[in-house]
């Protein structure tokens, strides 16, 4: 990966371009480009982006890409190959125990059960209104009223 890095970095100081234009271009920061041309592929989470942003970077200087990406594949191949078998199993162990982990539902407005309101509460509030009105209308009625002049002619006569 330092040869093709360094296959990169002697392109772009040919034409006389720097990092931080090459980086403004690409929409890349300049870091990222310093370590294409170090060679350093520990810097980069995934070997993806990496090569999307070998062929980029190819692509604006001017190089034939696919070369490129094949002396990428290469190396990569060359690099995986020498993984230890033990790291190997590890890796596989540690992602067995993350599947086996049970996983948190998701839970967003859309997909979250409606919260049940207390049915008694909001019984007990209708069986008040209906109480209520059916008092009202009994006072308002003239039977009601009729029988609250009543009570008020007993009271003023016990009252005199």
């Amino acid at each position: 990966m330092k040869e093709l890095g360094q296959k990169l970095r002697e392109v772009r100081e040919k034409t006389g371009i720097t990092i931080k234009e090459a980086a403004q271009d690409l929409n890349l920061r300049p870091s990222q480009l310093e370590n294409i041309e170090a060679g350093n592929v520990k810097a980069f989470k995934d070997v993806f982006y990496l090569k999307c942003f070998l062929r980029d970077y190819a692509k604006y200087l001017g190089l034939d890409y696919d070369k490129i990406l094949t002396e990428f594949n290469e190396f990569l191949f060359d690099y995986t190959s020498k993984i230890p078998i033990g790291d190997i199993k590890a890796a596989r162990r540690q992602k067995e125990e993350q599947e086996a982990k049970p996983k948190k539902p998701v839970i967003s407005p859309y997909t979250q059960p409606k919260k049940k309101k207390n049915l008694r509460i909001i019984l007990s509030f209708i069986l008040a209104l209906i109480l209520l009105s059916i008092i009202i209308y009994w006072l308002l009625s003239n039977q009601g009223l009729n029988n609250f002049m009543l009570l008020t002619e007993i009271y003023n006569k016990i009252k005199q």
